[in-house]
C-alpha cells in the first residue's frame, strides 16, 4: 500500500551538502560491461536506485524467469544481453513495463540472428529469449526510438562474432545519451567508428578498468530547482563535475536564466542563487534532456514562467505519459499545460507545448504519481511556494532513494500521511 506525503518549507532558505548517488544511466551502462568483460573490474559509486539494484541482481541470477520491474533501462538492456550472451530467458516486467513498446529492439535483435518470442502481446513484453548464435552484421533502425534501444544494441557489439554496423534513418533523440554510452565503451578499449548516420563497431574485447560512476545529473536538477524556487540557497552537490558524460548536466546552464550560479570544484558543484528576478519566458527544445522536463515545468509553475516547451515525444513511453501526467496535476493548481496544433508549429514534424499560469493553493489536493519517480521528485520542490501532498512516498526508490531524508537536509519538513 502507497504512502502519501505532506510537505512543505518553513523558512523558504536552503543551505546544506547532498551526496548524490551515481547516476543510474551510467551504473546501468558500466554493469552490462562488466558482465561482458572477461576480467572483472571494481565499480566506485555504483547507483542505489532500485533500477540500478534490479539490473545487479538479474545479472547475478541463474534462474531462467527474470523479472525486471518497472525498470525499462533495465529491461531493454537485459533483452540485449540475453540475446547475445546464450542466455535461455523469459524475461518479464510490472504490468506497465508490459504496455512499453519493445518491438523495434526485437526486430533489430532478429533480424541480426537473435530467436525471440513475444509470450504474450506482440511488440511488448515479456519475451521468451533462446540461445542462438548471432552473425548478423548490419541493422537499421528508425532514430525516433528510444536511445536505451540504440544503446543496448552498441553495448553488445564488440562481443558479435562479426561486429555491428548500426544505420539510423535520420538524426537520432537523445543523442547525448549515444554519446555517453560511445565514450563509456572507449574508457574500456572499445573503438568505434561514427560517420553520418552510421555507427560501426568492430568485434573486439572490452579491457578491464576500475571505474567511477558520477552523480546523477537527473537527480540534481531537482535540487537546482530548489535553489531557484527558495528565497536564498547555497548548496552543494558531491559526485558532480563541469566534463560530465550525462545530457542532463545541461540543467546548470539552463538555471542560469532563473539566476542560479554554478561553481565547480573538484568532484563537487556549488549552487547559489544570485537573484529574484522574475523570469517571464522561457523556452526549451528536451530532445536531448527529456527527464528534466518535468523540472522545468514545475519550476515554471512555482515561478509564474510562461513556457514553450519542444522535444517531448519520447515523455509517452516513460514510466508513465509524462505529459499528461503534468497537465492533469499542474491543472489542480491553476496552471495550463497544453498540447499545441501542429498546424501552428513551425515545421510540420515538430510538437510544441506551450505552459501558462502561476501555482496557487489548493489544499485538497495530492499530486498523483503514476508510479513515476519524475513525478514525485519533480513536483516535491513547488513545496518551497506552497504545502503539498504527493501521493506514493516510496516511488522515488526507483532512482533516488534517499531524496526525502536530503531534502529535509535542505530544511524541508517531511510528514507521511496514513493512506
Amino acid at each position: 500500500m502507497s504512502t502519501t506525503v505532506k510537505i512543505f518549507h518553513p523558512t523558504k532558505i536552503a543551505n546544506g551538502t547532498i551526496n548524490l548517488t551515481g547516476s543510474k544511466s551510467i551504473s546501468n551502462r558500466a554493469l552490462i560491461i562488466q558482465a561482458l568483460c572477461k576480467t572483472n573490474f571494481k565499480i566506485e559509486n555504483l547507483s542505489n536506485s532500485a533500477d540500478t539494484q534490479t539490473l545487479v541482481k538479474l545479472l547475478a541470477s541463474d534462474e531462467k524467469e527474470l523479472n525486471a520491474g518497472h525498470a525499462g533501462t533495465t529491461y531493454r538492456f537485459m533483452t540485449a544481453y540475453c540475446a547475445v550472451t546464450g542466455r535461455n530467458t523469459l524475461l518479464s516486467g510490472s504490468e506497465r513495463m508490459h504496455s512499453r513498446p519493445i518491438g523495434e529492439l526485437v526486430d533489430a535483435l532478429k533480424s541480426l540472428g537473435a530467436d525471440i518470442e513475444y509470450a504474450d502481446k506482440v511488440g511488448f513484453p515479456p519475451l521468451l529469449i533462446n540461445a542462438k548464435n548471432i552473425t548478423g552484421t548490419c541493422v537499421t533502425l528508425k532514430a525516433n526510438i528510444s536511445s536505451q534501444f540504440i544503446t543496448a544494441l552498441l553495448l553488445v557489439a564488440p562481443t558479435l562474432a562479426n561486429g555491428l554496423e548500426i544505420t539510423l534513418e535520420s538524426e537520432p533523440v537523445s543523442r547525448p545519451y549515444i554519446e555517453m554510452t560511445l565514450r563509456m565503451m572507449e574508457y574500456f578499449g572499445v573503438i568505434h567508428s561514427w560517420e553520418g548516420l552510421t555507427i560501426k563497431i568492430k568485434p573486439q574485447e572490452y579491457i578491464a578498468k576500475d571505474y567511477f560512476v558520477e552523480s546523477d545529473w537527473s537527480s540534481a536538477s531537482y535540487l537546482y530547482a530548489i535553489a531557484a524556487l527558495a528565497n536564498e540557497s547555497d548548496i552543494t552537490i558531491n559526485g558532480l563535475t563541469d566534463q560530465a558524460l550525462q545530457g542532463d548536466s545541461a540543467i546548470s546552464k539552463m538555471m542560469v536564466s532563473f539566476g542560479i550560479k554554478s561553481t565547480f570544484s573538484d568532484r563537487s558543484v556549488r549552487i547559489t542563487k544570485t537573484n529574484n528576478s522574475p523570469v517571464p519566458f522561457f523556452e526549451y527544445n528536451y530532445i536531448s534532456q527529456p527527464d528534466i522536463a518535468q523540472t522545468m515545468s514545475v519550476l515554471g509553475a512555482g515561478k509564474g514562467t510562461s513556457m514553450l516547451f519542444s522535444g517531448l515525444q519520447t515523455l509517452a513511453i516513460k514510466e508513465t505519459d509524462r505529459t499528461k501526467a503534468l497537465k492533469n496535476e499542474l491543472r489542480k493548481y491553476g496552471v495550463s499545460f497544453v498540447k499545441m496544433p501542429l498546424r501552428f508549429a513551425q515545421k510540420s514534424e515538430v510538437q510544441y507545448y506551450t505552459q501558462d499560469g502561476i501555482a496557487t493553493s489548493n489544499e485538497d489536493a495530492i499530486i498523483e504519481t503514476y508510479d513515476d519517480h519524475r513525478m514525485a521528485m519533480a513536483f516535491a520542490p513547488l513545496s518551497l511556494v506552497l504545502p503539498l501532498k504527493i501521493k506514493d512516498k516510496e516511488v522515488v526508490k526507483k532512482s533516488y532513494p534517499t531524496y526525502w531524508q536530503d531534502l529535509e537536509q535542505l530544511g524541508f519538513e517531511v510528514e507521511t500521511l496514513d493512506s
